[in-house]
């Protein structure tokens, strides 16, 4: 079972964590409506490294995002799904739009992203480089997604 850890202390944590050897993956979003592609996505980041970190977007954030409507779930409700499941390790939630500041205090071994990015097009691309994080992209499940969700069940 995964546990939720503050912002302030996840970096020092991080560090920990590399002081003994152990590796660590990163990844983010928001995570509202889980479905199988995105368990397919965590899990595979599990893959690559001893211990994983979900950066979770906040309430704030998403709403920053996608607009008024969203998220569906709360964060707190969002923090606790994902830390039920095996392969997430930890869940850090943060406002911004984007989890750069956040990636460049921890310095993940490693730090995953869907395929729809390329390291051309990945926002945080120049803090990775910088802290010699290496990049993964993942493929994402063909037709599964909360926007996919949400629409099929308006349609109903």
């Amino acid at each position: 079972m995964g546990q939720i850890l503050r912002r302030d202390k996840v970096a020092e944590f991080v560090s920990n964590l590399h002081k003994i050897g152990k590796t660590v993956v990163a990844t983010n979003g928001c995570f509202d409506i889980l479905h199988v592609g995105h368990v397919r996505y965590l899990e595979k980041t599990k893959s690559f490294a001893d211990y994983m970190i979900v950066l979770l977007n906040s309430d704030k954030s998403v709403r920053s995002i996608k607009g008024e409507g969203r998220p569906i779930n709360n964060e707190n409700d969002r923090a606790e799904i994902l830390c039920a499941l095996k392969c997430v390790d930890f869940v850090v939630l943060f406002d911004e739009d984007s989890p750069r500041d956040l990636l460049d205090e921890i310095k993940p071994d490693v730090y995953t992203k869907g395929a729809d990015y390329t390291m051309e097009t990945l926002p945080e691309a120049d803090i990775m480089k910088k802290n010699g994080t290496r990049v993964e992209f993942i493929e994402f499940v063909q037709g599964k997604s909360t926007t996919n969700t949400i629409e099929k069940m308006r349609n109903n």
